[in-house]
């Protein structure tokens, strides 16, 4: 297939790409600069220099492509709402040039607003900020064949720049490796290669299911993340009120332990790679 992916060399999508490529697939990913085309024609893969808010060279690059997999999103958390509706402009015109082809589009979100343990088959808070999936379930009202992926929290892998950094250089910052409150919460995790064959395994077998959870460890304990840090960091690990943590206490507090035992079943699809904690031990995590 001629697959056109968004966000080609982020930290999910690069791991996407060079999935597809690798099972024999065609990729043209879109790029935000002229160096990160040349970073992406040497995987092996064509571009197409552009932003989310190119919404012309979007729905021409939807409507060219066999499908369509939607990796992109700006997690800047000082313009969280801008970017959640600039996601969510970029879903409507991509699958709006699908629309009435069969051509499949995969939308990524996260796990952020389901119940604990969430399976496959919870729907999102509807008053969740970010409006992927809302987007995405408007589109297959319309006919338009969507799948949708939700990332846990934790991609993890050597070179993350995600959550786990972020925590990370917290902890740095306030000198304690710190959980809120009670720290009942718990966090999913998986490696991007394993979710990267997610994506591919979806899209091979013509979207059998409309949700896919890309998570592996299904429930891991947030204060246990905490500890693992705050021992390669030496700093003490204990609670702290949610006013700690300032903006950040929603997603260090949030609970995103969830199920992905359909996903397994539904794609065949089982995690290889290491653990959450088996890959904070790695001291590249902490390197400054």
């Amino acid at each position: 297939m001629n697959i056109f992916v968004t966000g080609a060399t982020g930290w999910v999508g690069s791991a996407v790409v060079d999935d597809l490529l690798t099972e024999g697939h065609q990729v043209i990913g879109l790029v935000r600069s002229r160096q990160k085309v040349t970073e992406l024609e040497a995987m092996g893969a064509g571009s197409l220099q552009g932003t989310l808010d190119d919404l012309d060279t979007l729905s021409q690059a939807a409507a060219s492509a066999d499908a369509v997999i939607h990796t992109a999103f700006h997690h800047d958390f000082s313009r969280f709402l801008e970017s959640a509706a600039q996601d969510a402009r970029a879903i409507e015109v991509m699958g709006a040039a699908l629309e009435g082809t069969q051509k499949p589009l995969i939308v990524t979100t996260g796990l952020s607003g389901l119940p604990r343990g969430a399976t496959e088959a919870d729907l999102p808070n509807p008053a969740a900020p970010r409006r992927s999936e809302a987007a995405a379930r408007a589109l297959i009202e319309r006919g338009v064949r969507v799948g949708i992926v939700r990332l846990a929290p934790s991609v993890h892998g050597i070179g993350d720049h995600g959550f786990i950094p972020a925590v990370i250089g917290f902890a740095r910052r306030t000198g304690v490796s710190a959980w809120v409150g009670e720290g009942d919460n718990h966090w999913s995790g998986i490696h991007r290669l394993d979710a990267a064959r997610v994506y591919r395994l979806a899209l091979e077998k013509g979207l059998p299911e409309t949700v896919y959870h890309a998570v592996a460890d299904e429930s891991v304990p947030f204060p246990e993340i905490a500890e693992v840090i705050g021992r390669h960091l030496g700093l003490p690990t204990e609670s702290r009120p949610a006013e700690h943590f300032g903006g950040f206490a929603n997603m260090v507090g949030g609970e995103m332990a969830a199920s992905s035992a359909k996903t397994r079943a539904v794609l065949g699809w089982t995690p290889t790679g290491p653990g959450l904690l088996e890959d904070l031990e790695q001291p590249a995590y902490y390197a400054s």
